[in-house]
């Protein structure tokens, strides 16, 4: 059975560092686009970067200069460069693989659109504190 599972969750104190990863089963992540989402308590998903088939990344106004995405081929591994990270970066961060021209012009766009995406993960937890 196909599924992604993310992990690299945990607390940090605000300017600090974090790195997410984006594991596939049962499939390879080479072959779609992925994008991370997150949700904060009390708030709607929100995409915030997308890393396409060919490695180009984008990310949302919210974490440019501080979000990396990047890709592991060898491993089908997808990552989540976290720098500068401030409370209100707290969140769950979901990992989401989808694939086809849509996928590609919403990464693209910015738009970031969930209901394109063909496999999700469960979730890791970031928690930005001192």
């Amino acid at each position: 059975q196909s599924h992604i599972v993310e992990s690299g969750g945990g607390l940090v104190q605000p300017g600090g560092s974090l790195r997410l990863s984006c594991a596939a089963s049962g499939f390879t992540l080479d072959d779609y686009a992925v994008i991370w989402f997150r949700q904060a308590p009390g708030k709607e998903r929100e995409g915030v970067t997308c890393i396409l088939m060919n490695g180009s990344g984008y990310n949302a106004d919210s974490v440019k200069g501080r979000f990396t995405p990047s890709r592991d081929k060898a491993r089908s591994t997808v990552y989540l460069q976290m720098t500068s990270l401030k409370p209100e970066d707290t969140a769950v961060y979901y990992c989401a693989a989808g694939r086809g021209s849509a996928v590609q012009a919403s990464c693209m766009l910015g738009t970031f659109r969930g209901s394109l995406m063909d496999y999700w993960g469960s979730g890791t937890l970031v928690t930005v504190s001192s």
